[in-house]
């Protein structure tokens, strides 16, 4: 009589074999298997990255403007993407303007991964060698990210226990005029105060400290990653409020965005409605 452990075993058996026969080499696909097993040696993407033109972009953009990951979220349920997408409450905006709602955006996801390097940091030394190594290291392991323009939102993805300022209030700077409506990231952020001063929008885990170098890499750009717990893939729309941050797949942004926009739609007539019975100015809010 065969025991529980028995058909266990029999089942990983079964499972082990499988994969042999779908790995090992035989007389019709020796030379094939071969070269697939010496392209994944080299490493593999399983996920293709799909690429845009900024008309693409610009058109599918405009679907978004305005709506609130609220709104969004809604549209996501329509979509048959439920609980798809959805940030971690973790991921929260640095500053809010409740004024003019200036810390919201929607934008096209360009993605950057940040990873803890293993490499030893540099000794003490004087001043100019310390800043020529501290250039060496932005320039050849842990650079800007590229493939910004019009309508970006930098997504990043980056161990959050590594105690590193990434982003700051220079370089945040810099990608905001090259075009970047938004910034999220898995991982930290210094010179906050600076950042919300200067009012460029911020979604992020936590504060950092240090610079990059001598702490992390760039490991790949326009590659998924994963932020707040969520799939990103470059081209993907990221919409973020005060509630956090939403992340639509780009196949399904048409569909998602013309439900979220009869939602805001409808949300705004009921409360201009109730604003007047309130005697509440109107606000940006209902406009």
């Amino acid at each position: 009589m065969k025991t529980r452990n028995d058909k266990a075993v029999g089942w990983t058996m079964a499972v082990a074999a499988a994969v042999l026969i779908f790995w090992l080499p035989n007389a019709r696909g020796q030379e094939n298997t071969k070269v697939d097993s010496e392209e994944l040696r080299a490493g593999k993407n399983f996920i293709m990255t799909n690429v845009y033109s900024e008309e693409e972009d610009e058109e599918i953009l405009g679907l978004f403007q305005g709506l609130r990951v609220a709104d969004v979220t809604d549209g996501m349920d329509k979509a048959g993407l439920f609980n798809i997408g959805l940030m971690s409450p973790e991921i929260h905006p640095l500053w809010k303007d409740t004024e003019h709602f200036t810390h919201r955006f929607a934008g096209v996801a360009a993605t950057v991964r940040y990873v803890p390097t293993n490499k030893p940091h540099a000794p003490r030394m004087d001043k100019a060698a310390f800043d020529q190594w501290k250039g060496e290291w932005y320039k050849k392991l842990s650079s800007e990210p590229p493939f910004i323009r019009k309508g970006t939102v930098v997504v990043i993805d980056e161990d959050p226990d590594t105690d590193v300022g990434s982003i700051g209030s220079n370089n945040i700077m810099v990608w905001q005029v090259r075009g970047c409506v938004g910034v999220v990231t898995n991982g930290t952020a210094r010179d906050t105060d600076e950042i919300a001063a200067e009012k460029v929008p911020l979604y992020f885990r936590n504060v950092g400290r240090g610079i990059r170098p001598g702490r992390n890499e760039l490991e790949s750009v326009n590659r998924p990653v994963v932020c707040g717990g969520v799939l990103v893939e470059a081209g993907d729309v990221v919409v973020a409020d005060g509630d956090g941050v939403v992340v639509v797949p780009r196949a399904k942004a048409r569909e998602v965005a013309e439900y979220a926009r009869a939602t805001l739609k409808q949300d705004k007539t009921g409360r201009r409605s109730l604003y007047k019975r309130l005697g509440l100015p109107p606000d940006d809010s209902v406009k």
